[in-house]
């Protein structure tokens, strides 16, 4: 493959070069993003392509071609769309969610 999926393994980008002390997550929710993920489908609730093929998608449109932290914002991106997608969720929950955190977040 050489696709924009296939990181470390596209041709003309050469090896992945981890960065010395890189940690796995920068930050607590990128690890319950991960977490998410691994759970939902561990209960069955999704098979991993469905979320690889969203995950996919997501980068795609993204145009991310490398592991730098935003990796982990299109996983939450492509679990909403699960979300959704399952009807766990409705958008206009997640968009009024969206609103409560950040309005939180100014005060």
């Amino acid at each position: 493959m050489n696709g924009v999926h296939d990181m470390g393994g596209m041709h003309g980008f050469g090896p992945v070069q981890p960065k010395e002390n890189e940690p796995v997550f920068h930050s607590p929710w990128e690890a319950q993003a991960f977490g998410m993920a691994l759970a939902l489908e561990s209960q069955a609730t999704y098979q991993w392509e469905d979320f690889r093929s969203r995950l996919i998608q997501q980068i795609a449109q993204d145009g991310q071609q490398d592991a730098e932290p935003e990796y982990y914002q299109q996983w939450f991106a492509a679990l909403e769309d699960l979300a959704v997608s399952f009807g766990f969720v409705t958008e206009e929950e997640l968009d009024r969610r969206t609103q409560e955190l950040a309005s939180s977040k100014e005060h």
